[in-house]
């Protein structure tokens, strides 16, 4: 048995925590910015950027822009975290004698792998797209789907 080292695990998780603030504290301030006039009736799942945006008096391509600066960091170094797991992990199974435990294995891992490329998938979809090419229906369906299934 393999485990990953205590230090590893809290530098892991402290950068999640890390991350998970700076993303909030940015999108935060820069909601702060905008101003909403009208029928102030979000259409959607849940109250997040894209809809927010469209309901917005102001300007909001400088969200957009930051949503898409982050978006595309955040999938960055997720998927640079999870292939460096991986590449670990596929080491590790190589190494393996039994041909039940790589079976078990890789099973688990392509799992994981699957419920991975269906969130970061339809969360990249849904934030990495320009405001022209939203559509509410759309929208709410991957939402649901990211927040719900994953």
């Amino acid at each position: 048995t393999i485990s990953m080292s205590s230090r590893v695990c809290a530098l892991l998780v402290a950068g999640s925590y890390i991350a998970g603030i700076v993303n909030a504290t940015i999108h935060t301030g820069f909601a702060f910015r905008l101003s909403f006039c009208g029928p102030n009736v979000i259409n959607h799942f849940y109250c997040e950027g894209p809809p927010l945006y469209a309901i917005s008096c102001t300007d909001p391509t400088i969200n957009e822009v930051m949503m898409f600066v982050v978006v595309g960091f955040n999938l960055l170094i997720t998927n640079l975290t999870v292939l460096l797991s991986y590449t670990y992990i596929l080491a590790t199974i190589l190494r393996m004698h039994s041909a039940a435990g790589r079976y078990k294995t890789l099973s688990t891992c392509a799992s994981h792998l699957t419920a991975v490329t269906l969130f970061y998938g339809s969360a990249a979809s849904m934030y990495s797209r320009p405001s022209s090419r939203h559509s509410q229906n759309l929208d709410k369906v991957i939402s649901v789907f990211y927040t719900v299934l994953t």
